[in-house]
């Protein structure tokens, strides 16, 4: 036992020396003096140029320059068009006739406002023409006055909703005509300015994809159609749905306009625009509207137009209405 004791005590004495020993040499090897002269260390000469001395900075004084511009959120476009078709034939022409004369009137106004998620459209159009045959009482070709208003606030990407307003009529007396016994042309008055006239007043939701289409689905819609004309009566039975002896009548109803606007190809334009209007108290008194205008650009000033217009209203027929023009003549656009 007192053996390995005292080889105990020698294996730590022998453990304390070693280490003892080897921390002596490290420090002196650390404290060696290296000789650097004879090693021809060269530091190289910064090739920046140096200066001695004290800088001296001038303020620069820089004239702001102000840039006189708005940033203009609207955007307008004007067109108006004018065709003129005239005929004539002489006493003893064997290929059969008649002297004519027809004149077409056509404005087109739209401005729209889009700032930050709000948008607001207005546009307006005006139509008129008529034609005269010789021997024939003046008939008109197309009478139309349309003002429309939309304002919309942004919800997500394609959706908004809307508020809008939109008022139709027309300018000049609508007449049918017929012979009479003695062959001689009669006319009946129909129709005449705010005889009908409709306001239209839609809220709702709108879908947009995209610039040249949208939907709008208003599903609080109230539309009020006037005939001033109390005695209209008597030759247009249906009155246009208005009691007899009133000039009034109101209607809420569910609404759904779309509107389609696109360049289909060079220099060929196609607009289209449907409305069908769903009274609450009268679904079987459904209105439907398609308005449909092919435009090809001949030249800057020159347009072929063909317009159709199919209606599909019982308050004045129980049959589809249809109309359809086509017209050769010139068109301004502003801005050009």
């Amino acid at each position: 036992m007192v053996f390995f004791v005292v080889m105990k005590g020698l294996y730590i004495g022998l453990l304390f020396f070693f280490s003892l020993a080897s921390g002596l040499q490290a420090q002196e090897i650390d404290t060696v003096p290296i000789n650097t002269n004879e090693l021809n260390l060269r530091i190289k000469r910064s090739p920046l140029p140096s200066r001695i001395g004290t800088l001296e900075y001038k303020p620069v004084e820089l004239t702001p320059v102000v840039v006189d511009a708005k940033v203009n959120y609207w955007n307008t476009r004007t067109s108006v068009g004018i065709n003129l078709n005239q005929a004539a034939f002489s006493n003893n022409w064997t290929g059969g006739g008649v002297n004519s004369l027809a004149l077409t009137g056509l404005v087109n106004y739209k401005a729209e406002y889009s700032r930050e998620g709000y948008s607001y459209v207005s546009e307006v159009i005006l139509n008129y023409g008529k034609v005269r045959n010789k021997n024939q009482l003046q008939k008109k070709t197309v009478d139309r006055i349309f003002w429309d208003n939309k304002a919309a606030i942004q919800l997500s990407k394609n959706w908004y909703f809307f508020g809008s307003l939109s008022f139709e009529s027309q300018f000049d007396k609508g007449y049918t005509f017929y012979n009479d016994a003695n062959g001689y042309e009669q006319q009946t008055l129909l129709s005449r300015f705010m005889s009908p006239g409709y306001l239209t007043e839609s809220i709702g939701f709108e879908y947009k994809p995209s610039k040249y289409f949208s939907t709008r689905i208003g599903t609080g819609t109230a539309r009020q159609t006037f005939v001033l004309d109390t005695t209209i009566y008597r030759t247009n039975p249906a009155n246009f749905g208005v009691p007899v002896g009133t000039t009034i009548k109101n209607e809420l109803a569910f609404q759904v306009v779309s509107n389609f606007d696109k360049e289909i190809a060079k220099n060929l334009n196609l607009k289209m625009r449907y409305m069908v209007f769903i009274p609450y108290d009268q679904l079987d008194y459904t209105n439907h509207r398609l308005d449909v205008e092919v435009r090809a650009r001949i030249n800057k000033f020159m347009n072929v137009t063909v317009t159709g217009v199919g209606l599909y209203d019982k308050n004045t027929t129980d049959k589809i209405q249809a109309s359809q023009t086509m017209a050769l003549g010139m068109v301004f656009m502003f801005p050009r």
